[in-house]
């Protein structure tokens, strides 16, 4: 398929307000300070883009001096600063922007929602906007090419990922490189340089052993005793790794089921591309032994993307299983339930009697190889 550029769910100028910072999360080499600079090459009034790396700009917006942020912003319509989470007492800094520059709209984007949320959380209190930016979503996909197109991209897709730069390389061994790239410099460079992580081997292991085990309930005991570290230092890095936006976890649903698995749960990547590149398995769709997790993994991120660009506020999601091995791979949870098996192939479907007694209303529905693009 050939592509330069996908167009995004998000769109920024709904979203900008003044008086109000626009957040804008996601990974490293999302797609974020493109999303941005395309916007700001269509806004006709005088903008001043700066970026964290800039010591200039570092030192004047972590002063918390009133006069030095002022000549550096004074005069223009919107100020836009990328990597923000590289900038001390950023959210304080911003603070004094939107105060004082009553008319101005201000974007401020970083790829580790831990550390910028504690820097702007208190300080933005009531005057920021937050919203994240995904990988290249089914959804994204959906609404630039024919459902055809986006059906023939399902397995490079599931092996290669959604990241922008990933999805528009048209040749196999460079989307290789660029994964393995991104995994080796920029997926874990604000864990390492921002948190100051006492033991970067051990989350290497952790991660790689996540990837091993996706759709695979774990508890942070049995992963600590295979790295032999202890289940707090375990649940901090797992932490770190949600907050950089590698993994993400879900809970085990246990109301009105009996016999659950209460105390695990499940982790997945959100870009399955990374996952593969982490484990170096980049195997052919038709010979690999992980296609059960791999799907899982897909099916799950897919529908988290795919509701949160239509705007649903926040559902809980969950995995069901019990002890009986009745199981359900997602479980959205809003105004009511919807439940969701993620099957490979067509076919019958897990053992799941409990559910259908209690919840009759809330059918599992199947996504497959064949019907995936009526879920995303």
């Amino acid at each position: 398929m050939d592509m330069d550029y996908i167009n995004r769910a998000i769109n920024i100028k709904e979203l900008l307000e003044k008086g109000q910072v626009l957040v804008i999360y996601g990974p490293r080499r999302v797609g974020k300070t493109t999303l941005v600079s395309n916007f700001l090459k269509e806004y006709s009034k005088p903008y001043l883009s700066k970026t964290g790396d800039d010591i200039i700009a570092r030192t004047i917006l972590s002063s918390e001096d009133l006069s030095r942020i002022t000549n550096l912003v004074e005069g223009y319509s919107l100020f836009f600063i990328d990597e923000a989470q590289q900038i001390e007492n950023i959210g304080k800094g911003l603070k004094l922007i939107v105060d004082s520059q009553k008319e101005m709209n201000v974007i401020a984007t970083g790829s580790s929602s831990f550390d910028l949320a504690n820097k702007i959380g208190e300080p933005l209190l009531g005057r920021k906007r937050t919203i994240t930016l995904y990988p290249i979503s089914v959804f994204e996909l959906l609404k630039q090419l024919p459902k055809s197109a986006v059906f023939s991209m399902r397995d490079t897709l599931l092996l290669y990922g959604g990241y922008p730069q990933i999805v528009t390389e048209k040749n196999v061994s460079r989307k290789i490189e660029l994964l393995q790239e991104i995994v080796s410099s920029a997926l874990f460079k604000d864990i390492f340089e921002l948190e100051k992580v006492k033991s970067p081997q051990k989350i290497l292991d952790l991660v790689k052993m996540l990837a091993y085990q996706i759709g695979q309930p774990v508890s942070a005991g049995s992963l600590a005793n295979d790295l032999d570290i202890d289940a707090k230092t375990v649940e901090r890095y797992l932490d770190l790794l949600e907050k950089n936006f590698i993994i993400f976890r879900l809970g085990a649903f246990s109301r009105n089921l009996r016999n659950t698995i209460r105390f695990k749960q499940k982790y997945f990547f959100w870009d399955v591309g990374i996952r593969n590149a982490i484990i170096n398995n980049f195997n052919a769709i038709s010979g690999r032994d992980d296609m059960g997790g791999l799907w899982e993994n897909f099916c799950v991120v897919e529908r988290i993307k795919r509701n949160a660009y239509i705007g649903i506020e926040k559902p809980n999601y969950y995995f069901y299983q019990s002890y009986q091995n009745q199981e359900i791979d997602l479980i959205e949870e809003m105004n009511g339930y919807r439940a969701f098996e993620c099957k490979w192939r067509a076919g019958k479907l897990s053992r799941n009697k409990d559910w259908k007694t209690e919840y009759p209303e809330n059918p599992v529905l199947v996504i497959n190889k064949d019907n995936f693009t009526d879920f995303f």
